[in-house]
């Protein structure tokens, strides 16, 4: 969700910046406290993700809460990061200091990345610079958090409500590349409390939907380096499974509960989240 969770809107603790539910710490524009990159066992895992075990390249586009705290963790495994926002690198400077990642303008975000984290208000997604990925590494992965939040943020959006098309695959259409959908009902708060090692007991899943099985692979095994295990929800189209208000959004539980709530979603979208 946005907020807390990536997609939570001023005064609503139904985050909405780009991803993340709304509720207590889930969502919100403020920022998180608390020890940077470490496990709630107190661990510090520097781990790395790519082949052989090579650290990756990843570009980070947003800032707000989900965008800032995975660039806290990404940062501290030990990952290449690159950081932007609307408002431009020289307003990141305390978040570069912080984590060591890089902020550059919106333009430089995805250069050389194997993974594109877009974590920005679905409404800013058609203002994006065209060449967004130009530049980016052979085969990489778009991360999409976002939440559409027509009455509290973004609007109207014809092509969602009418013509009936998943928020990410709206998404998706607009930034021209495929994208999976991930973090989007995700608490920011708990990428930096949260994480865990394989096999706990109490280990969060998280959703992750996407048509590009090669992608998707990538990005599962990112969130496992973060501390969470995964449930495959499908492709794109199967996305409004995860969306706002369904079982699943904001749910802190393991793969079997999440499971069960991605298959106990229904395909009519909420009234409060239509414009």
């Amino acid at each position: 969700m946005d907020h807390h969770l990536n997609g939570s809107v001023t005064g609503s603790e139904r985050a909405v910046f780009h991803s993340g539910p709304a509720r207590p710490s889930r969502r919100g524009n403020s920022t998180p406290s608390g020890p940077v990159g470490q496990c709630r066992d107190g661990d510090t895992r520097r781990r790395s993700l790519g082949p052989e075990g090579t650290t990756m390249k990843i570009g980070i586009i947003g800032a707000g809460n989900i965008g800032g705290n995975l660039t806290r963790r990404l940062s501290a495994l030990g990952h290449e990061v690159s950081v932007a926002n609307s408002r431009g690198p020289q307003t990141l400077t305390a978040l570069a200091e912080e984590t060591g990642a890089s902020p550059v303008p919106v333009t430089e975000a995805a250069r050389g990345a194997e993974v594109v984290i877009v974590t920005v208000p679905l409404k800013a997604v058609p203002e994006l610079p065209a060449g967004l990925f130009d530049g980016a590494a052979e085969g990489f992965a778009v991360i999409d958090t976002n939440n559409y939040y027509p009455r509290e943020r973004d609007g109207r959006i014809a092509g969602i409500e009418d013509d009936g098309l998943t928020e990410s695959r709206w998404t998706e259409r607009h930034l021209g590349h495929p994208v999976v959908k991930a973090f989007n009902g995700t608490y920011a708060q708990d990428i930096l409390e949260r994480p865990l090692p394989a096999g706990a007991p109490e280990r969060i899943a998280l959703p992750v939907a996407g048509d590009d099985e090669a992608a998707k692979t990538t990005v599962r095994a990112l969130i496992d380096e973060l501390g969470f295990d995964t449930v495959d929800a499908g492709g794109l189209d199967e996305s409004w499974r995860q969306q706002p208000d369904t079982p699943v959004y904001g749910l802190r539980a393991g793969v079997d509960a999440v499971t069960a709530a991605l298959a106990a979603a229904s395909p009519e979208r909420p009234a409060a989240f239509r414009g």
